[in-house]
């Protein structure tokens, strides 16, 4: 779908994939229940990845877990971190890490992109190519109405694509909770086929051989490394 494509890690539905996946929800279940308060409803960004995690499966068990961890008083400190890989011929991937050890979680991510025979980027040396966004994919037979409810609401809409009857929009992080707003009093109990805030390629490139084959190879290793929660990437795949 044009330039908003779902470009997380790919996470195969193995066991092992699965056990990260539900990990990596539980920390970042924790992680947003602790600095924002363990009630979904008044806690946005708690209710959005909880929201996530049932769309991918996630036992309800392992949310309640996390929040029964917040609501118990136990301390775990867990940091943000992103690295900015450069690959061959023109790729690049930013690299956002959910982790309770900064040391370990950039050990691991530079041995995957040593593997793949990429290097890291420093700061910015990647991430002026990406937009920092808020999209949102849903079914939609009026598009024209949804935009101009937007606008009305003074929200500016960064980009939209529409395909097989699926509408994509983006607008600036801090517009997703009132953009949501707006098109759920238009579409209730409308259902998000996409909805997060990401980095997104201004520009994509496509590799063949050998270049392809080491950037699926750092995807691959990217996705196995504990603390990665998502890769972000400008290859066409």
């Amino acid at each position: 779908m044009g330039r908003f494509p779902s470009i997380a890690a790919d996470k195969a539905k193995t066991g092992a994939a699965k056990g990260k996946l539900y990990s990596m929800y539980s920390r970042d279940i924790y992680d947003k229940a602790k600095k924002g308060g363990a009630n979904p409803d008044a806690n946005f960004a708690l209710k959005q990845v909880i929201e996530k995690a049932k769309k991918d499966q996630v036992p309800a068990d392992i949310i309640k877990r996390a929040l029964d961890k917040v609501n118990s008083g136990a301390s775990e400190d867990f940091e943000e971190t992103r690295y900015e890989v450069i690959g061959p011929n023109g790729s690049t991937a930013i690299v956002e890490c959910l982790t309770d050890n900064v040391n370990r979680s950039v050990s691991d991510v530079r041995t995957a992109v040593n593997k793949a025979k990429c290097k890291m980027g420093g700061i910015n040396s990647v991430s002026y190519n990406y937009d920092n966004l808020a999209i949102v994919t849903f079914k939609c037979d009026d598009e024209e109405s949804v935009l101009m409810a937007l606008l009305d609401e003074g929200i500016e809409v960064i980009d939209e694509e529409v395909e097989n009857g699926n509408i994509t929009i983006s607008v600036v992080p801090t517009d997703q909770y009132k953009m949501k707003q707006v098109i759920e009093k238009i579409i209730p109990n409308v259902e998000y086929l996409q909805d997060e805030i990401g980095m997104y390629p201004k520009e994509k490139v496509t590799l063949d051989g050998e270049d392809k084959e080491y950037f699926e190879r750092l995807i691959r290793l990217l996705d196995e490394v504990e603390d990665v929660k998502t890769v972000y990437h400008n290859v066409e795949l």
